[in-house]
């Protein structure tokens, strides 16, 4: 039994909340696991992190991050961050140990500038949204297990960032992912009050109009709860851009299928960047990666290739 089954066992899937076309199933541990980190945002608002360009030309595809504090520091995959030369998306899941200095493996999601905006970067408190995110999962397992690095598709990135930026009807001259959510900031505000984190959750099985988009998990419900805004923001962006009118939603049974395709899924094992072990989920339309250590999932995603 492999982590990611392990923490599936663990949980139990509660009702659904729904807001329009966007279903979260919360997944419910047996107890309330603190956590034992800070998240980047946190370190980044505190001066206990700071992330820049590798140098001052930059690099595309890389970061580098030095964590100035006691704790470890968790970076989300998926999570973007604003600033620098470029606004980039984190590859994937990453703790950083205390005092450590990491190279992070990003890619970018604002196609036409190449110039400082500020001199490091900040935390934008937005999220790949899953249709992209999926494809730049699958893109870094493919990277991987060829080359043993953990870039993505940066070409296919920005196709689908441009699109969402045409989809959001938004004046954006460098073709910018956070443009996009800045223009539906309202219907996204609908989105995020409709949902709450329940006691105990620490994921939930999401699903748009009738069919399952992903799966989110992570150790401890504070963590979940601090990440549900953008995880909602991310998904719901995708709903407005699939919502019909009547349109049926993904039923428990339907969550229960997903989550039992995971458990069975092929998982690979590459050691982490920083502590811990990736592990890389894959087959058919399934893309997903998660870091465990300590012997659980910090943080686990499994997405629906549409």
């Amino acid at each position: 039994m492999h982590e990611i089954e392990r923490t599936i066992d663990e949980l139990v899937l509660h009702a659904p909340q729904v807001h329009r076309n966007l279903a979260l199933h919360p997944l419910v541990g047996a107890e309330d696991r603190p956590r034992d980190y800070l998240l980047l945002e946190e370190a980044l608002e505190r001066g206990l992190a700071r992330v820049d360009e590798v140098s001052v030309g930059g690099s595309v595809h890389e970061v580098a991050l030095e964590n100035l504090s006691e704790w470890r520091i968790l970076l989300v995959d998926g999570d973007v961050l604003a600033g620098a030369r470029k606004n980039r998306t984190i590859n994937l899941s990453i703790l950083v140990a205390p005092g450590a200095k990491l190279t992070v493996p990003v890619a970018c999601v604002e196609q036409g500038r190449w110039s400082y905006r500020t001199r490091g970067f900040a935390a934008s408190g937005d999220m790949l949204y899953p249709r992209a995110r999926a494809e730049k999962i699958r893109s870094v397992s493919d990277s991987m297990r060829a080359t043993g690095r953990r870039h993505a598709d940066q070409r296919a990135l920005w196709e689908d960032v441009a699109q969402k930026v045409h989809f959001s009807r938004v004046d954006s001259p460098s073709m910018s992912l956070n443009d996009a959510y800045r223009a539906v900031d309202g219907d996204l505000a609908d989105f995020v009050a409709a949902f709450r984190p329940e006691p105990r959750q620490r994921g939930a099985v999401i699903a748009i109009d009738e069919r399952i988009a992903g799966v989110e998990l992570f150790d401890s419900p504070d963590t979940y709860a601090r990440v549900l805004p953008r995880l909602v923001r991310a998904y719901a962006i995708d709903a407005l851009e699939s919502e019909r009118t009547a349109a049926p939603s993904a039923s428990a049974d339907d969550a229960r299928r997903f989550l039992d395709r995971i458990k069975t899924a092929k998982v690979e094992r590459f050691k982490a960047i920083g502590e811990g072990e990736d592990l890389r989920i894959g087959g058919g339309d399934l893309a997903g990666g998660a870091l465990g250590c300590d012997e659980r999932v910090i943080h686990g995603a499994v997405l629906a290739l549409a």
